[in-house]
């Protein structure tokens, strides 16, 4: 039938011209990868942040947020570290911000107590409802009466900080009354775990390395990343406070300090250890809120920062940060045409085939791995090379997010409102962790996972050997995503709510399990990155809270 060939050689040249155009344009988030690449290392010599000697008695008040919702695993240990902190104890305030609706308030509860009873000013903060979230939670606690210091630091309740942060942070913080933030870079205490643990560290070494680095260094916006961080309480007051109308309240906040005139630090050198997530179903969880956060940010600020008297390098900056993800929704289209547009190349010399796989190793693979690589060997840990051979890896679980991203974005786009969802986070418990409810998305991502599969075994029945790697590494992708986020047996400890008089059963973590999580995490010395889950359980998942 001659007009049906003709229609399938029409429709193989549409499929081969839409990847290309997606090809295009995505090339255009891979240059501005180099572009951030070039900003690191052109401005090396401004890495690192000068700071003034205080005295014994210039040290300042602190007040030390810990905003918790249902982490029952490790929220011991996290007021153990802060209680270790060295700060005259005269100066320093913590406010426990508990919305938790399991075990976790009674642990929380007799953790405050104990340090109270050696002399530490810790207040155990429960409110009546959790409007806004975290962002909620954080602006009740400064609206307190001990939430009146001058500066403010937050730590999430995965993670561990050293005792000296203050005594790092707080010196940089005041060498100039412009600077309204210092953040910490993000180490990951169970880096080595399992493979999806190995890969987020990769991921987010490329943030807290090359990203927050270039942009400090050069002198473009970046963000407060939730965490391991400090603030000038002005500096929130300048920006209008905490608000709780985006999923990325650190994002929001952090750019309507910056575009109120407050300049913010990078330590890269400053590591604060913190657990990863070890389930895959949390880390895209993880994912999907910090896509939709990002977007739901770019739509609130971004007229009014075009609108500025900013340079214009900074506007370009932002846009690129806070609008990246819409460059998901394009790989989604580029990812369904790519093996649609592999019947085009068989009616044609292997020149056409190198044209269609040479966009795509452009943007999506040469500018990725050198980011990558530079980040891992920027860590100056001497491990670097050992984990250049994850970088594959690495690129198939970015696009297997594809799906998992684009509902976020489109979300986001959408002005659909949807309540702060937790990552949980396992502490040194071995089962029983919080529980992520898998999602119809598993089955789609499975489902990308064979079209994929079945698109290698038809290159390579057709000598299509220039798209073979590429395909071979999208159907991993899509597959380890997928098959990850599928349902578990159930586990035997359940979050349960809390009731009067109820006992603390859940274990806490000791000194001991503390000083060996602490040993994994690698010093500021030999630096080390991104963040990670905790270890997975057996059992389902909560999907409410921060």
């Amino acid at each position: 039938m001659p007009w049906l060939s003709a229609d399938l050689h029409v429709l193989s040249i549409l499929a081969l011209g839409g990847y290309l155009s997606m090809a295009v344009m995505l090339s255009v988030y891979g240059l501005h990868r180099l572009a951030l690449l070039a900003l690191y290392y052109r401005h090396a010599a401004r890495a690192q942040p000068i700071g003034v000697d205080l005295l014994p008695e210039e040290l300042p008040h602190v007040l030390v947020q810990l905003p918790i919702y249902n982490e029952k695993f490790v929220a011991d240990r996290l007021i153990d570290a802060v209680a270790a902190m060295d700060w005259p104890r005269s100066h320093l305030q913590i406010q426990v911000l508990d919305d938790s609706t399991d075990r976790t308030t009674p642990i929380l509860a007799a953790a405050c107590a104990r340090h109270r009873a050696h002399g530490l000013r810790i207040e155990h903060v429960r409110r009546e409802g959790r409007e806004g979230f975290k962002a909620g939670a954080l602006a009740y606690g400064m609206s307190l009466p001990s939430g009146g210091a001058p500066l403010i630091a937050l730590f999430d309740a995965d993670f561990v900080p050293d005792p000296d942060f203050l005594r790092r942070t707080v010196p940089v913080l005041l060498a100039d009354e412009r600077t309204g933030m210092v953040q910490g870079r993000w180490g990951h205490l169970n880096r080595d775990e399992s493979l999806i643990t190995k890969l987020q560290a990769i991921l987010l070494d490329g943030h807290f390395v090359i990203e927050h680095s270039a942009r400090f260094r050069s002198s473009r916006f970046f963000n407060f990343n939730g965490t391991a961080g400090i603030w000038r309480r002005s500096a929130i007051e300048a920006g209008g406070g905490w608000q709780g109308d985006t999923l990325c309240e650190d994002l929001d906040l952090s750019y309507r300090a910056q575009m109120a005139g407050w300049r913010f630090i990078y330590m890269q050198h400053l590591e604060v250890p913190a657990e990863l997530p070890g389930d895959i179903a949390a880390f895209k969880s993880q994912q999907h809120r910090w896509a939709k956060g990002s977007i739901q940010t770019a739509r609130k600020l971004l007229p009014s920062l075009w609108r500025s008297s900013l340079p214009l390098a900074i506007k370009v900056e932002a846009t690129f940060h806070l609008a990246g993800n819409l460059a998901y929704p394009m790989m989604g289209v580029l990812l369904v045409l790519l093996p649609l547009s592999l019947a085009a190349r068989l009616q044609w010399d292997w020149t056409w085939g190198l044209l269609v796989d040479l966009p795509i190793f452009i943007c999506a693979t040469i500018n990725l791995v050198l980011f990558y690589a530079a980040a891992e060997r920027e860590l100056r840990d001497g491990q670097w090379l050992r984990r250049l051979h994850l970088i594959p890896a690495v690129l198939a679980l970015g696009a297997s997010l594809t799906i998992n991203n684009s509902r976020a974005v489109f979300q986001a786009l959408r002005g659909h409102r949807s309540p702060f969802v937790r990552t949980p986070k396992a502490g040194t418990a071995s089962s029983g962790q919080y529980a992520q409810l898998p999602s119809r998305q598993s089955w789609l991502e499975l489902s990308a996972g064979l079209y994929y599969s079945f698109a290698v075994v038809f290159a390579a029945a057709n000598s299509l050997w220039h798209a073979v790697p590429f395909l071979v590494l999208f159907s991993f992708g899509f597959l380890y995503l997928g098959l990850g986020s599928l349902p578990r047996p159930q586990g035997a400890d359940e979050p349960a709510p809390i009731m009067p008089g109820l006992p603390t059963t859940a274990a806490t973590t000791t000194a001991p399990q503390v000083a060996h999580m602490r040993a994994m995490a690698p010093t500021p010395e030999q630096a080390t990155l991104p963040p990670v889950a905790a270890p997975s359980s057996s059992g389902k998942r909560r999907v409410t809270g921060y």
